[in-house]
């Protein structure tokens, strides 16, 4: 007959308490091993399928946070809003025509930038920050939009963070800032200057069109009155300056670009 042997728990003295500067296989062979002690094998043994369990734990675990670092670094069709941007708003009125699309990604220190104009002790900059920010909320609750909070290094120019996040995403910027739009285009990042593209959109004249216009202001020149077309284009008016606050027919004379835009010179035709 065999006799029943009594397991009983083996104290190891020279069992080494794992502390923090111990790696992962070192650890899941210490585990295994305590684990394996009321095993009747030979130490051998433990030892070598402890030092496999501690190979196939760290493996898994390797495994795991590569699956989830390559799901979190992924946002398609990313486009950056900077702080001027948000304050201009014209970008929410083209995200709901479609005429811009994606995933919106605002940055923490961007959102800091509208807090801190919000709380300006002037009342025009701390209204046009309460404005953007309230715009900025609805836009990203609006339906059909996806708007993404993004944390970036404090310690970073939020200029060049909105550069390095858009590089990072293979994004692209919308801003109105001349300066972070060429700085971007130089880093190689697609950027998308909102003036730039309205003096794109604003109506093309040539000499000899004429328009009606109303006479809103006086001109820099002698006689010299002003008026604007729907678009924005400023249309200067020789002698225009006895017809303020009247709508006149005018033909443009000459255009001349500027760094704001087309500025239309025209002659009076006749006026109501």
């Amino acid at each position: 007959m065999s006799s029943k042997t009594k397991n009983t728990k083996v104290k190891n003295p020279n069992k080494k308490i794992p502390n923090k500067k111990s790696s992962r296989v070192d650890i899941a062979r210490e585990i295994g091993s305590e684990m394996l002690q009321n095993i009747m094998l030979p130490q051998r043994v433990i030892r070598q399928i402890a030092d496999e369990v501690g190979k196939v734990v760290t493996k898994r675990i390797s495994i795991r946070r590569k699956k989830s670092r390559k799901t979190n670094t992924k946002i398609d069709n990313s486009v950056f809003l900077d702080t001027s941007a948000i304050i201009d708003m014209r970008v929410f009125d083209l995200a709901k025509i479609g005429a811009l699309y994606g995933t919106f990604i605002v940055l923490e220190s961007v959102l800091s930038e509208l807090k801190n104009i919000a709380d300006s002790k002037d009342s025009l900059k701390k209204e046009r920050g309460r404005r953007a920010m309230d715009a900025l909320d609805r836009f990203k609750r609006a339906k059909g939009i996806k708007v993404k909070i993004l944390n970036d290094e404090v310690e970073k120019v939020v200029d060049e963070s909105i550069i390095d996040h858009a590089k990072k995403y293979k994004g692209r910027i919308i801003t109105c800032d001349y300066n972070l739009s060429k700085k971007a285009r130089i880093s190689n990042v697609v950027s998308v200057d909102l003036y730039e593209m309205t003096n794109i959109l604003k109506t093309t004249a040539l000499p000899g069109e004429e328009f009606f216009v109303k006479i809103v202001q006086p001109g820099k020149g002698v006689g010299q009155g002003v008026g604007y077309l729907p678009d924005g284009t400023m249309l200067v008016v020789e002698q225009g300056k006895n017809y303020l606050g009247k709508t006149i027919e005018v033909e443009v004379s000459r255009i001349i670009q500027t760094d704001a835009g087309k500025i239309l010179f025209s002659k009076i035709k006749s006026a109501e």
